[in-house]
């Protein structure tokens, strides 16, 4: 329920349905030095100018001036198949029951660190912590529920780091994110467009108006918010450990609802000489067309609380030889902030939600739409091995496990997927002294994934007869590359 809009931004972000390497939408691509171990030991390993992000205190083991960027080409794939839906009465929707989204995107990042003196370094990057797309056919089934989903979050952040003695360092990022968030669906007037010619019979007369099966909703909007990092490093010879935690960031999106080909009701336009109305709650007749009369477009000012996750990883790195070093991370990620997605009315002269915050519809003052979430907190693990294979050569792989935060009863159109396993590879590659190129691969599998969702007011009760049931199979590969420069 949001509309399409461009970012006015440099970096252009597109983002996955799968949410690439992470768990929801949390995004875990701003480092490809980090990727080729499934991310296991991010933050504790010293490698290059990404830990602005991966740990700020870890900055003072750098040497020098170092710059870090790079790109992650996403490939992912969602099958839908065996889909069904019902309308508002209960009826049977009409549509495409299988298909294939699919998604070729790529996601930038940037960093550049530096010292102060001896005990203090800084740093600064641009990168995309959390993100999630989809765009269904128009012609889906499940139309009603779902069209196109997007939430696109960049982030600048500046970042400072003390060394408080030879073997432990602090650090403190504070981010700057811009967040835009676009939601869209089909909308469903109780059964009229999948009634047909048919509702002719109820009004005696060929009044049957075609648009009410292109009624399309859209809600978009944007905030500015800031957050912080905090970050440990402590260096004990051949083990080095991170404890990194990314705050909370909270937003107000503010935009626009849109919808068009609404029904006008009787209620709406007694007594106008303009309509024939049959009973209040039935569309009127409009007597310019002879047909159903409806709305060609509406438009309301709209905002949607948005609150992205804290998250906290404690990471290992051990070497084990002069060639042979292990890699361990643990990730909590607090999605149980997310409850809901209310879009409320922020217009001194409303429309839309004269209609949908009705007792009978949404059922509280100004709501214009309403989807329980219910998210819950999650872990992830991932190990990994990397081997210095020579001195410009350095392997690496990892395997990782995120859990899902979504239960089975509220698993959505939106955001069809369980918990998952990636198996990644990588390696840098020293082209000289001062300048090296990080590779990665990474393949995602997750188990097929059943949805039954259903339609609600905003204090959580089912309403309506609709519904859409479907089963889902995702697949994700990520190919990523990273330049980095000594100075």
């Amino acid at each position: 329920m949001l509309r399409k809009a461009s970012l006015p931004l440099a970096i252009s972000l597109a983002l996955v349905s799968q949410s690439a390497f992470a768990e929801g939408y949390k995004l875990f691509e701003q480092s490809v030095s980090a990727a080729g171990n499934a991310y296991a030991g991010r933050g504790a390993q010293i490698t290059d100018a990404s830990l602005v992000y991966s740990n700020p205190a870890a900055l003072t083991k750098l040497k020098g001036a170092q710059f870090s960027g790079g790109v992650n080409l996403i490939y992912a794939t969602t099958r839908y198949n065996d889909a069904s839906a019902q309308s508002a009465n209960g009826m049977p929707v009409t549509g495409r029951d299988s298909g294939k989204l699919t998604l070729s995107e790529l996601v930038p990042f940037a960093f550049y660190s530096d010292h102060f003196s001896d005990n203090l370094s800084w740093g600064i990057g641009v990168y995309a912590p959390f993100g999630l797309s989809s765009d269904y056919q128009n012609d889906w089934v499940g139309r009603y529920f779902a069209d196109e989903t997007a939430i696109k979050v960049v982030a600048m952040q500046p970042t400072l780091a003390y060394k408080l003695s030879q073997d432990w360092s602090v650090g403190l990022g504070l981010n700057v994110n811009y967040a835009e968030g676009t939601l869209s669906k089909y909308k469903d007037h109780s059964g009229l467009c999948e009634l047909g010619t048919n509702v002719n019979g109820l009004y005696g007369a060929n009044v049957y108006n075609a648009a009410y099966c292109d009624s399309h909703y859209e809600v978009n909007g944007d905030d500015v918010a800031a957050g912080y990092t905090l970050g440990i490093h402590g260096d004990l010879g051949s083990t080095k450990l991170a404890l990194v935690y990314h705050s909370e960031v909270k937003y107000s999106l503010k935009g626009d609802s849109e919808i068009t080909n609404t029904p006008i009701t009787g209620a709406n336009v007694a007594g106008n000489p303009n309509f024939i109305v049959v009973a209040p709650q039935l569309p009127a007749i409009s007597l310019a067309t002879g047909k159903l009369a409806s709305n060609s477009y509406l438009s309301e000012q709209s905002k949607l609380d948005l609150t992205t996750p804290a998250n906290m990883a404690f990471s290992l790195d051990q070497k084990l030889t002069d060639v042979l070093s292990v890699q361990a991370s643990v990730n909590w990620t607090g999605w149980s902030s997310f409850e809901s997605i209310d879009i409320v009315s922020d217009d001194a002269t409303p429309s839309i939600s004269l209609s949908t915050q009705l007792p009978q519809n949404l059922n509280k003052a100004g709501y214009i739409g309403y989807i329980p979430e219910h998210w819950h907190d999650t872990w992830s693990f991932s190990v990994g091995t990397t081997v210095q294979y020579n001195d410009e050569l350095t392997l690496k792989t990892g395997l990782a496990y995120d859990e899902n935060p979504i239960s089975s009863s509220h698993k959505t159109a939106r955001v069809p997927t369980a918990d998952r396993i990636w198996w990644t590879w990588g390696a840098n590659w020293a082209l000289t002294p001062e300048q090296s190129v990080d590779f990665a691969y990474g393949y995602m599998w997750m188990n097929k994934v059943n949805i039954d969702e259903h339609e609600y007011n905003a204090n959580g009760d089912r309403i309506y007869n609709s519904g859409v049931q479907a089963t889902y199979r995702n697949k994700a590969q990520v190919l990523a590359v990273q330049w980095n420069h000594k100075f």
